[in-house]
């Protein structure tokens, strides 16, 4: 089982001026692996209130997915708190992610997201659209129960996995 935390990063939906789509979009992708949501908030794009959230939430989730805030306006910090809380990247998600986007929309070549590690939980930036959300996270999703599995021990060879 993988806990997952979603973290839905949105001014307006912090406020309660717009409903939550991305979330619910994560949730119900995430439940394909056998997740279970052990938290779901919304907050505005405050780089410290990210921060804060993100260290508080590796201590209960193998896995942090954020929403929102990947671009490029002043206001999208998602990937500067996530650098600052992280303390490696798995930069190949990120790169997966926008690899598979950029044959949907040209738009993808601007996306910031991040994927690092803190502890033994994965954080990976999503962007901030229910259509981009599922977009990029279904291309992820074949990996991350390994990648949940090798950060808390296993000593499962990644090539016995690999049958191409």
């Amino acid at each position: 089982m993988i806990n997952v935390a979603i973290l839905t990063l949105s001014d307006k939906g912090s406020k309660g001026q717009r409903d939550d789509t991305s979330g619910p979009a994560i949730e119900k992708l995430v439940k394909k692996i056998g997740a279970e949501i052990v938290s779901a908030d919304i907050l505005p794009d405050v780089k410290s209130k990210i921060k804060t959230k993100l260290i508080a939430l590796c201590k209960k989730a193998d896995l942090v997915l954020t929403t929102g805030g990947t671009g490029v306006s002043p206001r999208d910090v998602t990937p500067d708190a996530t650098r600052e809380v992280i303390t490696y990247e798995i930069p190949g998600i990120a790169e997966a992610m926008r690899t598979a986007s950029l044959k949907k929309t040209p738009y993808a070549m601007i996306s910031r997201a991040v994927a690092g590690v803190r502890g033994k939980t994965l954080i990976i930036n999503l962007p901030g659209s229910p259509k981009a959300v599922k977009e990029n996270l279904e291309v992820i999703l074949p990996v991350l129960a390994h990648t949940i599995e090798k950060l808390k021990g296993s000593t499962e060879d990644c090539a016995d996995l690999y049958r191409g």
